[in-house]
């Protein structure tokens, strides 16, 4: 299928990263690319952004962008990366000098206007760049007006933003773009636009979240998994009738892993590489033995390491970490916490490191070539957050023979096998219950597994021989443009 297709998204990996939206926004059009479509990314031109990425940069288009009463001049310019086409969407005063979301103090106010203007200029933009793609695959609430946007003014135009089918896909549902209704005449949508049933009023506000649910051809999710929670009762974010009324038109995809970044056989930082088929994983063994000596931890082959990597706050689980850290130190663990958080939570944690000395490290932010070491060292993973927007940070730990403990309902369902469920096919332990006592529970089941040392080879083994590639997940989605294709021609 020779398919084209333009990505709008606020991040992207080489350019500007954030969340985890970045890798995907990348990796996904790289693997569809080898499939054989033709890929154009579009991105807001933030400070973030080193242009010297994209080589020369050409000026392909000025628009006059419909903004409110007026219009405002965009500029788009192109670049390449590795063989991967950019449209920098670049406006002086709402991309060139912000970042991505906001700043310090937090999202800027103005946001509705400025991802407003973002989906007007890449649909405006499809004429002048003489691109007509088949669909327009939109990442998260920044691209949500996008189908709206298109249906509004471009559905009866013989232009190419009238062709395209889109596919709003939404990798953080907890964040919506919410904003007040004031707003509506300012971005050009009716106000008879302003209600719950095919409209974007959600809790009385616009939300452009819902916008996409609502008006895109087919909505992407995170898993198959995530697909069948969102329609169900109180797991959608509010969403849950827009879910259930087009549940036959959402589409669950797993994102993929970049092997080529993340491989214990070939990751130059490892103190010893290894694979699936050493046998005794001596290799993971020295890395271990390597990280426990590096981050001052009582060196203890028999000692199970535990990783947490993430941010210290609620959607990470340290809502209930926090009471389950003291209880899991009391037992014969060494704990590993990377990621970044408020001050005064960083402060407790070097407080309960400093009780716990020679057991507990805290590394403040997040680092990438720690990631590499940690992992590699690590036994286990501990995945406490009630929600995960990907799997990637559990499928990179399972590469690396790390198990990882979860939450059953987080979206890792469709990535891991409960091993106390399934002991011969397991390949992670899950909890049921989202409290303290069902962590450690969990963990405590993880440590009895520990101690038969030939069965937890045999788990890691196996967790590393599970294939979670890009080129499976790009093969998902060929498969979900092609019914979405179908569906526009017949609505024509």
């Amino acid at each position: 299928m020779d398919v084209k297709i333009a990505f709008a998204t606020p991040e992207l990996k080489s350019l500007v990263r954030r969340t985890q939206l970045a890798e995907i926004a990348e990796q996904l059009p790289r693997t569809l690319m080898e499939l054989g479509a033709e890929v154009r990314i579009f991105i807001p031109h933030s400070r973030d952004i080193d242009t010297a990425a994209l080589g020369p940069l050409e000026e392909s288009a000025l628009l006059r962008i419909k903004d409110g009463s007026s219009r405002t001049p965009v500029t788009i310019r192109t670049g390449y990366i590795d063989g991967l086409t950019v449209h920098l969407i670049d406006h002086g005063q709402l991309f060139r000098t912000r970042h991505p979301y906001g700043d310090e103090n937090g999202p800027y106010a103005d946001n509705w206007r400025r991802f407003a203007i973002f989906a007007r200029t890449v649909l405006e933009g499809f004429g002048p760049l003489a691109f007509t793609p088949d669909v327009i695959h939109c990442l998260d609430w920044t691209t949500g007006l996008i189908p709206l946007i298109q249906k509004l003014e471009y559905s009866t135009r013989d232009h190419p933003a009238s062709k395209p089918g889109t596919l709003f896909a939404i990798q953080n549902l907890a964040m919506q773009g919410s904003f007040e209704r004031e707003i509506l005449p300012k971005i050009g949508v009716p106000h008879e636009y302003f209600r719950s049933v095919l409209g974007v009023e959600l809790g009385a506000r616009v939300n452009y979240l819902k916008a996409g649910a609502e008006f895109a051809t087919m909505v992407g999710a995170s898993s198959p998994s995530k697909a069948r929670q969102y329609v169900e009762a109180e797991r959608g974010d509010g969403l849950e009738e827009t879910f259930r009324r087009r549940e036959k038109d959402i589409v669950g995809v797993q994102s993929g892993i970049d092997y080529r970044t993340w491989d214990p056989s070939s990751d130059p930082l490892l103190a010893q590489n290894y694979a699936a088929d050493d046998k005794e994983l001596a290799g993971k063994r020295k890395c271990k033995a390597s990280l426990q000596e590096v981050m001052k931890l009582e060196v203890s082959p028999r000692t199970p390491v535990l990783a947490i990597v993430g941010r210290f706050d609620a959607d990470s689980g340290f809502d209930i970490l926090a009471e389950s850290l003291t209880p899991m130190l009391e037992r014969n663990v060494e704990i590993i916490l990377m990621g970044p958080g408020p001050p005064e939570i960083i402060e407790r944690l070097h407080t309960i490191e400093q009780t716990f000395a020679g057991r507990c490290r805290v590394v403040e932010g997040y680092d990438v070539a720690t990631a590499h070491t940690l992992l590699a060292g690590a036994d286990m993973l501990l995945l406490p957050g009630h929600y995960h927007a990907t799997n990637a940070l559990c499928a990179i730990a399972m590469r690396y023979g790390v198990i990882p403990i979860a939450y059953a309902f987080s979206g890792l369902e469709d990535t891991l096998v409960d091993l106390t469920a399934s002991p011969k096919k397991g390949t992670g332990l899950l909890f049921e219950r989202y409290d303290p006592d069902a962590l450690v529970d969990a963990l405590d089941r993880g440590r009895t597994l520990f101690k038969k040392a030939t069965d937890w080879k045999a788990i890691a083994k196996r967790c590393m021989e599970e294939d979670f590639s890009w080129a499976e997940s790009g093969r998902e989605y060929m498969k979900a443009y092609r019914r979405l294709t179908r569906q526009v021609k017949q609505k024509k």
